[in-house]
């Protein structure tokens, strides 16, 4: 009977809810679908996993005047028995640990690509001496020390290296492969950054669906009727155009972050991201145009 009834409730709110919001959500689901799946991962997997979401979402997101929310309140706003709430939040908890390697990778390709000394004429990131014996301040193993001093040079590059984010030249240089932190190899790491991006992206979506003031940044141009080569000319143009202004925003977050930190300032963190896609066209076609959304 409690089955029945919680059936019934949760049809009543899907009545509820905007259809608009209803099929966008099954359009961002589609593509989560199919990776998951192209993992093993179906149904019951991704149920199980979104049950702690909501969870930590229920018990992070939803505070109760400023108290601590209880484990029956987020049970309530959840939908998730109380008997699994203590061990979820637990879990998820855990979970919300980044990796270190990927971690400490980003911030020194970020300072790469940001400080003046290691750019070069075209203010790229330049090729460094892997030691310090042969390029001084100016080499690898000196950019990784003025991040932290912790890790060794020598482990970065090895890892680089397998991912296939850096190469050594003839002259035992250090070399970037991209001009962001988008390694060739490994899943981890790639899961990494599809969490972030996609989370951060989305948040950026949702807030503004929720009348967020002032808006996020959110726009996008969207074509079809194109031929493969028209296709292949604007992927290259959008890549020219990304790496250009990823780079500005990122010299310049850099010199803010430097300029925050002497002042014993900086509790908050941004994401400024692009993204390109291409596919043939479906049966069901977006119509030309941009995104008006700010």
């Amino acid at each position: 009977m409690n089955k029945k009834l919680d059936m019934n409730a949760n049809t009543q709110v899907l009545l509820s809810t905007p259809p608009a919001l209803l099929q966008a959500t099954q359009r961002l689901l589609r593509p989560l679908a199919r990776l998951l799946m192209s993992f093993g991962v179906n149904y019951q997997g991704f149920a199980n996993l979104a049950k702690g979401v909501f969870v930590d979402v229920a018990a992070r997101d939803f505070p109760d005047g400023g108290a601590p929310i209880t484990d029956s309140q987020v049970s309530i706003l959840s939908g998730v028995h109380r008997r699994e709430v203590k061990r979820l939040r637990a879990e998820m908890l855990q979970q919300r640990i980044p990796s270190s390697v990927v971690s400490m990778g980003g911030q020194v390709v970020a300072r790469w690509c940001a400080d003046p000394a290691f750019l070069d004429a075209q203010r790229r990131p330049a090729p460094l001496p892997r030691l310090a014996s042969k390029g001084g301040d100016l080499s690898f193993e000196r950019l990784v020390e003025s991040v932290s001093k912790d890790v060794r040079s020598r482990a970065v590059l090895e890892e680089w290296l397998r991912l296939g984010v850096a190469y050594l030249d003839d002259q035992d240089r250090v070399n970037l492969v991209e001009h962001a932190f988008i390694p060739a190899r490994g899943l981890d790491e790639k899961a990494f950054f599809l969490g972030k991006n996609i989370g951060d992206h989305l948040s950026a979506s949702s807030r503004n669906l929720m009348e967020a003031v002032p808006p996020f940044l959110e726009r996008c141009v969207y074509y079809d009727g194109l031929s493969q080569e028209s296709i292949d000319k604007l992927r290259d143009l959008t890549r020219e155009l990304a790496v250009s202004a990823l780079q500005e925003v990122n010299r310049r977050a850099l010199e803010l972050q430097e300029a925050d930190a002497s002042r014993g300032q900086g509790d908050q963190r941004m994401t400024f991201g692009v993204y390109y896609y291409a596919e043939p066209t479906g049966s069901g076609r977006d119509t030309p145009g941009s995104n008006p959304t700010a």
